[in-house]
């Protein structure tokens, strides 16, 4: 066990991590308005005697980053979770339900925390805020920094078809940002929801625009020659509606392909179309000469975006539908940590000692979406994922109170044991 963490988990009040999850999730921050949290997290840093930045490009927008700085010589950590929340009452065409107070606020319910903002990521931020406090509070005394993070925009939306500066907004504001003005140590632990597994790989992301554009007149409904084929149709939206079959094919076809052993656990890239856009809902009477699709697909370390549009583009053509244009409008390069093994080691040896028993194998999807560990891995800084995660996340946004007592737990002994190992 390492020196000090039986000291600090003592500290570990679980009204008081109650309160503080309770705190910053009812604090709406669906993207992109964390600036409220963001002041609440920041203030509740200095009142603990943590030196606090503000590192941001925009005012509204920034991330905290607090630190606790250690005696020297030791090796630092820094943990990070965002503060955004997903779902957005704006979201009306992706959910059915945007404004629901799950999404946006938070209350304790017997033994579970509710909330979206409980699960993704302001709960898992909480127990290593009270960690960190309780590592403080013990007077353990660190060599090596220890800093925390919040963070802005890891669920951001992405320019797409406006003119630059119509849509503010991306995920380079949020852990990229902050990575690339300070937030820097030797350690990086991201607290996100893994099932109290350790997580050392995700996925990048490769977004594309699929088109297809008309050689025919728009034709005004009356005069609409008779149906064929969904392929021949001189409707864009009903041509791709027929790609549409061919598309979910690749899909299932990508997924086998790239599917990989990864260092921590099964790695399974899965793509789908995410939006589609045609035509004019106040305007009915003339045929679409032009409709695109919107593809997502995650991918594995290293892997080609050219070369993946280069797939899509030969499954649509051996199906007789040609795309007019195939545009990657968005890409950001999956990793899987290196160096990372004594945090990973001091991970295992804390969850062992708080449960009992080894950290359990991850769910091939914690190891296979997109998270901030890839920015500092990408950078150089080994980084994981462990965190709690409910087995009803699926339909019902909600934490045991133990599961992040227990996070809390771990965390603070991992502090005491990578910020006391000599550099």
């Amino acid at each position: 066990m390492a020196a000090g963490a039986t000291e600090a988990v003592a500290k570990i009040d679980r009204d008081a991590l109650i309160e503080l999850t309770l705190d910053i999730c009812n604090i709406d921050s669906q993207g992109p308005t964390e600036a409220p949290v963001a002041d609440h997290v920041a203030d509740w840093l200095e009142a603990e005697a943590f030196k606090v930045r503000k590192i941001g490009l925009l005012a509204d927008r920034y991330n905290v980053l607090g630190k606790l700085a250690g005696s020297g010589g030791g090796r630092s950590l820094i943990f990070n979770s965002h503060m955004d929340t997903a779902v957005r009452e704006s979201d009306v065409w992706t959910h059915r339900d945007p404004s629901n107070d799950e999404y946006h606020k938070a209350w304790i319910d017997g033994d579970e925390l509710i909330g979206e903002g409980v699960v993704n990521d302001k709960g898992p931020m909480a127990a290593f805020l009270i960690a960190a406090k309780a590592v403080k509070d013990a007077g353990v005394p660190l060599k090596g920094d220890l800093l925390v993070s919040a963070v802005v925009g890891e669920t951001s939306h992405e320019p797409s078809d406006g003119p630059p500066g119509e849509l503010p907004e991306t995920q380079d504001l949020g852990a990229r940002f902050l990575v690339t003005h300070g937030g820097v140590a030797d350690y990086a632990l991201i607290a996100e929801g893994t099932g109290f597994s350790i997580v050392t790989v995700e996925a990048g992301m490769a977004w594309y625009k699929i088109t297809w554009l008309s050689d025919g007149p728009a034709f005004y409904t009356p005069y609409l020659p008779d149906r064929t084929t969904l392929a021949d149709s001189p409707n864009m939206i009903v041509r791709v509606a027929a790609a549409i079959e061919v598309l979910e094919r690749w899909a299932t076809d990508y997924q086998a392909k790239y599917t990989y052993q990864s260092g921590c656990g099964p790695f399974i890239p899965k793509a789908q179309i995410g939006a589609i856009r045609s035509g004019h809902s106040t305007s009915l009477n003339l045929t679409p000469q032009v409709c695109s699709l919107y593809l997502g697909a995650f991918t594995p370390p290293g892997h080609d975006p050219l070369a993946l549009r280069d797939d899509i583009a030969q499954a649509l053509a051996g199906a007789g539908l040609p795309a007019s244009d195939i545009d990657l409008y968005l890409f950001r390069r999956g990793y899987e940590a290196r160096g990372a093994e004594p945090l990973i080691d001091a991970v295992t040896d804390a969850h062992r000692d708080q449960f009992g028993s080894a950290p359990p194998p991850p769910n091939p999807a914690t190891c296979s979406m997109w998270r901030d560990i890839n920015i500092f891995n990408e950078v150089g800084i080994p980084a994981i994922t462990y965190g709690p995660r409910s087995e009803r996340h699926s339909f019902r946004r909600s934490l045991k109170v133990d599961s992040l007592y227990q996070a809390a737990c771990v965390y603070a002994r991992v502090i005491c044991d990578i910020c006391m190992r000599e550099k």
